[in-house]
C-alpha cells in the first residue's frame, strides 16, 4: 500500500522534537485536562534497536485484536492501521522551533481505526492510541511532543464521550520520519510487556 500524499493541517511551531530518530517514547504520555496535545514523554530512550521485520506484521487492512486497560477495566478493541499520510519538508519546518533537527524530515500521521469490541462503555478518555508508533525504515520515527492528532479524518479522543462496544473511532498519531523513507510501518501494542503488531506502507511514488 502506498503512502498517501497529502497537504497536512498547520500548526504552530511545536515546542519540543523528540531528541530525533530513535531516541523518543512510544505513544502518547497521560494527559490532564481537556486538551488534544502531547504532553512530554516522561523517559527518552538513547538509542533503538532496529527491529525483527519477520516479526508481528500484518498485511495492509488487516485487523488485531488487543485487550487495553481502560482505567480500573479492560476492554477489547479490533485494531486496524488504515493508511499513513505524509506532509512535504517545509511543512514539517513550519511544526518545529529547531529548524536544523528538523531537516530531511517529513510528518507521517498514522490514522488507526479501534473496534470497542467487548467490555463495559469508557467513562474516560480511551488508553487505546497510547501503544502506536511510527517507524521508517526499521527506525522508530521522532515524536512530536505537543502536536495535536486532530487533522482531517482523526478524531479527538476528548470529544469521544461513552465509547461503547460496538462503535469504532479513528485516532492518529503524529511522528517525523525521513523524507527519502522507502518503508513506514505503523506498531500498536495493547501494553508494554507484549511484541506489537506491525503494518507496513511502501512507498511506490
Amino acid at each position: 500500500m502506498p503512502f498517501r500524499k497529502t497537504i497536512l493541517r498547520t500548526a504552530a511551531p511545536i515546542a519540543v522534537l523528540a531528541l530525533g530518530l530513535t531516541a523518543c517514547g512510544g505513544g502518547d504520555s497521560s494527559d490532564s485536562g481537556k486538551s488534544s496535545e502531547k504532553q512530554a514523554a516522561g523517559k527518552s530512550e538513547a538509542s533503538v534497536s532496529p527491529r525483527d521485520p519477520a516479526s508481528g506484521e500484518l498485511a495492509p487492512g488487516k485487523a488485531v485484536t488487543g485487550k487495553v486497560k481502560e482505567g480500573s477495566q479492560s476492554v477489547t478493541y479490533d485494531v486496524v492501521a488504515e493508511k499513513v499520510d505524509l506532509g512535504t519538508e517545509a511543512e514539517a519546518q513550519k511544526l518545529v522551533t529547531d529548524k536544523e533537527a528538523a531537516k530531511g524530515l517529513v510528518l507521517a500521521v498514522a490514522h488507526v481505526k479501534f473496534t470497542h469490541k467487548e467490555g463495559p462503555a469508557l467513562t474516560d478518555r480511551s488508553e487505546a492510541n497510547k501503544g502506536t508508533t511510527i517507524w521508517a525504515d526499521g527506525k522508530r520515527g521522532a515524536l512530536l511532543i505537543g502536536a495535536a492528532d486532530t487533522g482531517a479524518g482523526c478524531e479527538d479522543p476528548y470529544d469521544i464521550e461513552g465509547w461503547k462496544a460496538g462503535e469504532s473511532h479513528t485516532l492518529c498519531e503524529s511522528y517525523l520520519v525521513p523524507a527519502d523513507a522507502k518503508s513506514i510501518e505503523v506498531h500498536w501494542s495493547a501494553n508494554d510487556e507484549g511484541d506489537p503488531s506491525i503494518w507496513k506502507f511502501a512507498n511506490k511514488s
